[in-house]
C-alpha cells in the first residue's frame, strides 16, 4: 500500500517536471498583425487598406479575417467584410459592391481593395487576424483612411491653346511696338536734303519757275538780261525801294 502512494508521488513529480520543462522550452505561439496607420487617397480613386500578419502556426480552414468601420465623427465600429476559406463582402450599406479581397493567408496578407472612395468612407479601419492555436499577441491593427476632394487637372492641351490665343499674339505686339520704338521711320522730306523753317530754297522764291522756264534757247542778251534781273531781284528783296526812286535798267 505504502509503494503504491510513493509511485503516486513520483508520478506526479515527473508530470510536473515535464509541464515545467514545455513551458520554458515550448512557449506559446504569439500573432502579430500590422498595418499603416494612415491611409489618403483622392475621391472616386480605389484605396488599398494593407494588413500584413506573422504566425508560427501555418494557416489553415481555421484561420479567418474581419475588419470593420468605425466613422469620422465616431460611435461604435461596424464590421462590413469576413473572410474564412472564402471572402464575405458586404452586400448591403455604404460599402455594398466596392470591397475586393486581395488578401493570401499562405504569404500572411490579409489587405482589401475599397472601390470608388467617397468621403462619407474617412474613419478608423481595424483589421482583425485569428489563426488558432495562436491565441495571444496583437491580432488586431488600425488604419486610419483620409478621403479628400478630387482637384481639376489642366491638360497640357489647354495649356497649349491658351499658349497660342493669348500670350503668342501679346508677344507679338510687344515686339513690334519695340520695333517702332528702336527704328522709327524716315521722313521723305529729309531725303532730299534738310531746310530750315526760315529758309528760302530758290525754287520757293518768286518769279523763279517764271524765270526757269526761259533759260532754254537764250542769247547772249537773255543771258545778261537774266543776270540783271536775279540782281535787282535780291536787291529788291534786300533793301525795298525808297518813295520816288526808280530802278536804272541796262540795255544790251
Amino acid at each position: 500500500m505504502v509503494w503504491r502512494q510513493h509511485r503516486i508521488i513520483r508520478l506526479n513529480i515527473v508530470v510536473l517536471l515535464y509541464l515545467m520543462v514545455c513551458f520554458v522550452l515550448c512557449p506559446v505561439s504569439a500573432m502579430t498583425v500590422s498595418s499603416p496607420a494612415e491611409v489618403h487617397s483622392v475621391r472616386g480613386n480605389a484605396v488599398t487598406l494593407t494588413c500584413t500578419f506573422t504566425s508560427t502556426s501555418r494557416a489553415t480552414s481555421r484561420m479567418s479575417v474581419d475588419w470593420s468601420y468605425r466613422p469620422q465623427t465616431g460611435g461604435p465600429p461596424q464590421a462590413f467584410f469576413h473572410f474564412s476559406s472564402l471572402a464575405f463582402p458586404p452586400q448591403e450599406g455604404q460599402f455594398n459592391g466596392r470591397v475586393k479581397w486581395l488578401g493570401s493567408p499562405a504569404r500572411g496578407e490579409a489587405s482589401i481593395q475599397l472601390l470608388n472612395a467617397s468621403l462619407s468612407d474617412n474613419g478608423t479601419y481595424t483589421c482583425s487576424v485569428r489563426n488558432p492555436p495562436d491565441v495571444h499577441g496583437s491580432p488586431t491593427s488600425q488604419t486610419v483612411l483620409t478621403v479628400t476632394p478630387k482637384v481639376p487637372a489642366v491638360r497640357f492641351s489647354d495649356v497649349a491653346v491658351l499658349l497660342a490665343f493669348i500670350l503668342l499674339p501679346s508677344a507679338i505686339i510687344t515686339l513690334a511696338l519695340l520695333g517702332r520704338m528702336c527704328c522709327p521711320p524716315r521722313d521723305k522730306s529729309q531725303t532730299q536734303g534738310y531746310h530750315s523753317p526760315i529758309e528760302v530754297t530758290p525754287e520757293d522764291e518768286p518769279g523763279f519757275m517764271q524765270i526757269n522756264r526761259k533759260e532754254k534757247n537764250m542769247t547772249c542778251c537773255d543771258l545778261y538780261f537774266l543776270d540783271s534781273d536775279y540782281e535787282d531781284y535780291y536787291i529788291h528783296k534786300e533793301r525795298p525801294l525808297a518813295q520816288g526812286e526808280t530802278m536804272a535798267v541796262s540795255q544790251c
